[in-house]
């Protein structure tokens, strides 16, 4: 699961071929053990993340939904990866 973006000890990571929710559009996001995998408009699907890092994750995920949407296309069709930016 290729590392897509990292920002205040939080690191992204997409892996579009997951057995659990695979025809779901996602993301994992790991944050000092806590791991949670959320939406493209940055909600939880399932795990849990501290409150702080929760919505710095929601916020990105907003601010990139269509990035995350052309990366998961990417990646389904082609296997290929590219980064997305971090929160500054």
């Amino acid at each position: 699961m290729p590392v897509i973006s990292q920002f205040y000890g939080i690191i992204i990571r997409m892996y579009f071929n997951d057995d659990e929710m695979h025809n779901t559009h996602h993301f994992h996001a790991r944050y000092s053990g806590s791991e949670a995998s959320f939406d493209f408009e940055g909600n939880v699907i399932i795990g849990s993340f501290p409150y702080k890092q929760e919505k710095l994750v929601a916020a990105w995920a907003v601010l990139h939904s269509d990035e995350l949407e052309a990366l998961w296309q990417l990646m389904k069709e082609e296997g290929e990866f590219f980064k997305i930016r971090g929160l500054e």
